[in-house]
């Protein structure tokens, strides 16, 4: 059997994603900060903000008593806000870039031993260079930067596949917190989620764009 491990499985395209993996009998590691709400869906749910290094070090730990190897890793946490520069606090631009970007360097850095040789990593990104708008500055470089992150890793980790999705618009509460209509061709969690495991049994490397429907 094999294992994969998602951090911010308590997202919508997280929870679509464990959901995927156990009808295909994955053993599925779940981390998020709402562990209790996955217990019953998975195979470990783990809780860790992946803004506390603690907490993340505290998860990868306990998940390292329970499995061997990840053949599977997902970075799924992600945040969002629509503020511009000038009335951006600084809590504000950290909050961002800590949940996008700074959170995606902990949760690798300390999962990487736990990680089969030929793991398949993949981070949840977004179509940055269409999405440069007013207030929107934090998310669109922290997405920018993810990107950066990704592609230095994959130049390190030359044995394991790493990859960006891309997705359009996808119908998560991700939307609630901008003020932008959900365009009606926005993708569903599923359909995402779903793409992921297709890129990683064809071993895609690089970037998955998604498009909408």
């Amino acid at each position: 059997m094999k294992t994969a491990i998602i951090w911010g499985a308590h997202g919508g395209i997280g929870r679509a994603l464990c959901t995927l993996l156990k009808q295909e009998d994955w053993y599925v590691v779940a981390i998020s900060r709402h562990a209790d709400v996955l217990e019953a869906a998975v195979d470990l749910s783990l809780q860790a903000d992946v803004n506390s290094e603690y907490d993340v070090q505290r998860a990868i730990q306990a998940a390292s008593f329970e499995i061997d190897a990840a053949q599977l890793w997902i970075y799924a946490v992600g945040d969002i806000t629509a503020v511009p520069v000038q009335r951006m606090s600084l809590g504000e631009w950290q909050r961002i870039l800590h949940a996008n970007l700074t959170g995606a360097f902990l949760t690798t850095h300390h999962s990487l031993p736990l990680l089969a040789s030929d793991a398949h990593l993949f981070y949840l990104g977004a179509v940055s260079e269409r999405l440069r708008l007013p207030g929107l500055s934090a998310y669109v470089a922290a997405k920018a930067g993810l990107e950066a992150f990704a592609e230095a890793l994959r130049k390190e980790e030359r044995r394991r596949k790493v990859t960006v999705v891309r997705p359009g618009a996808v119908a998560t509460p991700l939307w609630h917190k901008v003020p932008m209509a959900l365009p009606k061709n926005a993708a569903t969690a599923e359909k995402v989620a779903t793409l992921i495991l297709k890129a990683y049994h064809s071993g895609q490397s690089g970037h998955l764009d998604i498009t909408a429907h």
